[in-house]
């Protein structure tokens, strides 16, 4: 009998320190969950922001990265301290390139459309803008908004950017946003998808999928360690023509 509990205990011991060698491994980032690349999608691309502080464009751009979105704007206000630069230089490099405007339930889809165009000048070979429409802050479910107001103000900002730059806008969304904000209602744009723990559901249509917020590349040296991955739904002939 206490043969078997000591084995008991031993097989529990081997496992826990299994499970905690994984998970960490997982939050720091030395193992990912998703590899897209064995489903046939190699045209990858990495999101920033000021939390990756100064980024060596030309290094970074030289690790197998095929595009880069770079956050703009936020809300009607807001703007990315780093946008100007990283826009600058990005566009130096190989890469494409798109810009992306976290979008804000408490302000009109005019003045925050505004905001981005203010700032973000096209370039060639210029990426569709992106609308990041997530729940934030105190903002966590459809019920702490009024889902018709917002998605309203979103199509607003939607058909002012199309008419500015010349392409329709892609929609960035979580899981939740999407079910509860977006699907149904913004056909006509494409979809970046955040899913980082598993693959995107098969019935939604993806443009963009971001499959790993654990990512560690050379090239910047910001508060944030890690940096977001994600694919283009497509192969690169059909990238070059997107």
């Amino acid at each position: 009998m206490k043969k078997n509990l000591k084995a008991v205990i031993i097989t529990a011991s081997i496992l826990l320190a299994v499970t905690l060698i994984a998970a960490c491994s997982l939050y720091f980032g030395l193992i990912h969950i998703n590899n897209p690349e064995l489903n046939g999608f190699t045209v990858k691309g990495v999101d920033v922001s000021s939390y990756q502080g100064n980024i060596d464009w030309p290094l970074l751009a030289s690790r197998d990265i095929d595009f880069a979105y770079i956050k703009a704007t936020e809300g009607s206000s807001s703007q990315d301290r780093c946008f100007s630069r990283n826009w600058q230089e990005a566009s130096k490099t190989g890469i494409r390139i798109g810009a992306y405007h976290f979008f804000s339930f408490e302000s009109a889809g005019q003045t925050q459309a505004q905001n981005f165009i203010d700032m973000v000048d096209p370039v060639d070979n210029m990426l569709p803008p992106v609308i990041d429409v997530e729940y934030y802050g105190s903002f966590t479910s459809e019920d702490t908004i009024d889902v018709g107001a917002v998605r309203k103000e979103l199509r607003t900002m939607v058909d002012i950017l199309t008419e500015e730059y010349g392409m329709k806008p892609v929609i960035y969304v979580s899981e939740n946003s999407y079910k509860t904000i977006v699907k149904g209602s913004f056909e006509d744009c494409g979809l970046w998808y955040r899913s980082v723990y598993s693959k995107v559901p098969s019935d939604v249509n993806w443009m963009f999928w971001q499959y790993s917020n654990r990512h560690r590349l050379k090239g910047y040296d910001g508060k944030e360690a890690y940096i977001d991955m994600n694919v283009f739904a497509g192969n690169k002939e059909e990238f070059i023509k997107y």
